[in-house]
């Protein structure tokens, strides 16, 4: 099937920096914070949290830096599915291309399944999978819009969620010192430090298991990957995306369930409500939690609106290296692959399951499922950067030539191939995430299987690699 007018089929270099920026650090704030950092407080304990995002933070860390000297010499739409393919191999390419989109297209599916269970505080009778049909077509008109009108949007809901954050961490610093007052309860201090078991009440190993809660937290910082081919001037704007993205990243996090471990016993904290939500009700400022309450449902429907882009652009790339059918390759006249859109968007109906099942057991699992996809990912961004780098020394390149260099070449990739790799064990110990894990494995050889019978054997269908956006 043709493509059409080869440069009619190109994406547009619209996003300026503040909205590559924004993307990024907004596709990061949704449910891993609002809504699953009261979950991994409960799970692992304040202090075990705490490290876990820590942790979690130096993972991302070594993604990011390995991601963005790919991203910065080669800037294109499927950023790290490029890579693979062209730094490890076309199989590679193929199966973590197919990985990210399974994992975003899910990712989407958990925010509707949390925005629909945010939005029973207000509907508590109304089925969540209402809601998600709701917002599915909600974040559909938004795709379906100019790649500058979709990052403009994104600007603004991530500026509303970067502005919450800022309020919490201020009223909840206030809270705990007694500034304050929480429903006339005396300033806790750090006392619920040492509530429930201490800082570790399940010892430090539970840190691990709860580590893909973690990953999944922090997925959508590799937005700036997959924008690159629809950003003004790459090379200057990508590094400086990357520098202010992780250390915001790592701040709002850490601070963020530092304060929830301080201001509650961890045993309090669950899943289905947002203990955002709890403070705001606490502190017993007038609307504020259903203020707060809507904040978090913006930002939820944020994340499902970033996750449905990267994974249609995704799945764009795919059908142009010829890894995916050439029907997704196509633009409308407002360069937008809607074709793309509409089967990720098909996937993403995965969150309707809680028509027939419990809503917190959907997202627990689909959880788990986009955490080991993406971590899957990451290693992928770390092998094609130890690769990337090798050759380029090889044949005569010099690092300092390079716009944006990772540091302590070898060790920061092959520290992230590591981590990433220990990190996949722990799930075995966790009966929800072993499915995820046991399906996320079982993705990853499916498509190498699947690759391996469609193009092993026959050369004119093999892939291709794009060398530019």
């Amino acid at each position: 099937m043709s493509l059409g007018n080869e440069k009619d089929q190109q994406l547009q270099r619209s996003m300026k920096s503040r909205h590559l920026f924004m993307l990024s650090l907004g596709g990061v704030i949704g449910t891993g914070l609002f809504l699953n950092a009261g979950y991994t407080i409960n799970q692992a304990g304040p202090g075990g949290a705490i490290l876990a995002y820590i942790i979690g933070g130096v993972l991302l860390y070594l993604v990011m830096t390995c991601l963005g000297e790919l991203s910065v010499k080669m800037p294109v739409t499927g950023s790290f599915q490029t890579y693979a393919a062209k730094y490890i191999g076309p199989a590679s390419g193929f199966t973590l291309g197919w990985m990210y989109w399974l994992g975003s297209a899910t990712t989407a599916g958990v925010e509707f399944t949390a925005a629909g269970m945010v939005m029973q505080r207000w509907f508590p009778d109304t089925p969540v999978w209402i809601w998600c049909a709701v917002f599915i077509v909600l974040l559909f008109s938004f795709n379906a819009l100019t790649t500058k009108g979709f990052a403009e949007t994104e600007y603004w809901f991530a500026g509303i969620k970067v502005l919450a954050v800022i309020i919490f961490i201020i009223v909840g610093v206030g809270a705990i010192f007694g500034m304050v007052s929480m429903e006339g309860r005396p300033a806790p201090f750090f006392s619920n430090f040492s509530a429930d078991g201490g800082l570790f009440p399940f010892g430090i190993s539970i840190v691990f298991v709860t580590m893909m809660n973690v990953v999944f937290s922090y997925q959508g910082s590799e937005l700036i990957g997959i924008a690159a081919g629809e950003t003004e001037n790459p090379q200057k704007n990508i590094p400086r995306a990357i520098r202010n993205v992780i250390f915001r990243i790592l701040v709002f996090y850490v601070a963020s369930v530092t304060i929830l471990s301080a201001l509650f016993p961890s045993s309090e904290l669950g899943l289905l409500e947002s203990p955002f939500v709890t403070v705001f009700d606490a502190v017993g400022i007038p609307f504020a939690a259903d203020i707060m309450n809507f904040v978090i449902l913006t930002a939820l429907l944020s994340v499902g609106n970033s996750c449905l882009y990267a994974a249609t652009r995704l799945l764009w790339a795919l059908s142009h290296s010829n890894m995916a059918h050439p029907v997704f390759g196509k633009l409308t006249k407002r360069s937008v692959p809607l074709n793309s859109l509409l089967m990720t968007l098909a996937f993403s109906l995965l969150s309707l399951l809680t028509s027939v099942l419990a809503a917190d057991t959907v997202y627990v699992l689909l959880m788990s499922v986009s955490g080991i996809a993406v971590t899957f990912c990451w290693m992928g961004i770390a092998l094609s950067q130890f690769n990337f780098r090798r050759q380029y020394l090889r044949e005569g390149g010099k690092v300092e030539e390079l716009q944006f260099a990772a540091p302590f070449y070898p060790v920061m990739p092959l520290l992230c191939l590591g981590l990433c790799t220990f990190l996949m064990i722990y799930p075995i110990f966790d009966p929800t995430q072993r499915f995820g894990l046991i399906y996320g494995i079982g993705a990853l050889v499916v498509f190498y299987l699947y690759y391996y019978l469609r193009y092993g054997r026959n050369k004119d269908k093999h892939p291709n690699v794009p060398t530019q956006g």
